[in-house]
């Protein structure tokens, strides 16, 4: 009888973890909605680091959500400027401060940015057969944008950990071949 239910115990553990796995993996991020895009006013756009500026009529998707964080989270690194008068425009979310572009700071999809409840804590990057620690210190919107308050760009894709110039460095990709990676991201 000791047999039976050590292995009956056994048994319900295994379904337990699968179901909490297939629970895990199901879990879709589906688009919220769209934004309709308007024309920046002359001088207003800036298009440093290459970055992405609205078009007049354009749909584009917005989301209030992003695939579940793991222990190797896949993400799509981006490139931004986090000092004053950058494409990143206003101060960061979490401090209301610019920082130096020289410092490995990210901005977080707003999934992941979750309310602010990973402000100012470290994740970890990895990309290029490197890693690097970065703080999060904004939100990568991805529920609004094509307005003065987004620096007249596109909402975010629910999958981006918008990064500082360091993270760039520390990752090894040539200067020349910055802003669009594939990369994974944990919690430090």
């Amino acid at each position: 009888m000791k047999t039976f239910g050590l292995q009956a115990s056994l048994i319900l553990i295994a379904i337990l973890l699968f179901t909490d796995c297939l629970n895990v993996a199901g879990q879709v991020c589906h688009p919220s909605g769209k934004i309709r895009g308007k024309k920046p006013p002359p001088g207003e756009c800036n298009q440093g680091n290459d970055s992405d500026f609205c078009k007049e009529g354009k749909l584009y998707t917005t989301y209030k959500c992003s695939p579940p964080v793991s222990s190797h989270t896949k993400a799509v690194l981006t490139l931004n400027g986090f000092e004053k008068n950058q494409d990143g425009g206003a101060p960061s979310e979490c401090d209301n401060k610019y920082h130096s572009d020289d410092t490995p700071v990210v901005a977080l999809s707003t999934g992941w940015y979750n309310k602010g409840s990973r402000c100012l804590n470290n994740i970890t990057i990895t990309a290029n057969g490197r890693s690097v620690v970065a703080m999060v210190v904004d939100e990568c919107d991805s529920t609004m944008g094509c307005d003065s308050d987004h620096d007249y760009q596109p909402p975010c894709a629910n999958n981006i950990v918008d990064a500082s110039r360091a993270v760039w460095k520390a990752l090894g990709v040539p200067s020349g071949q910055w802003g669009w990676l594939d990369i994974t991201w944990t919690v430090a």
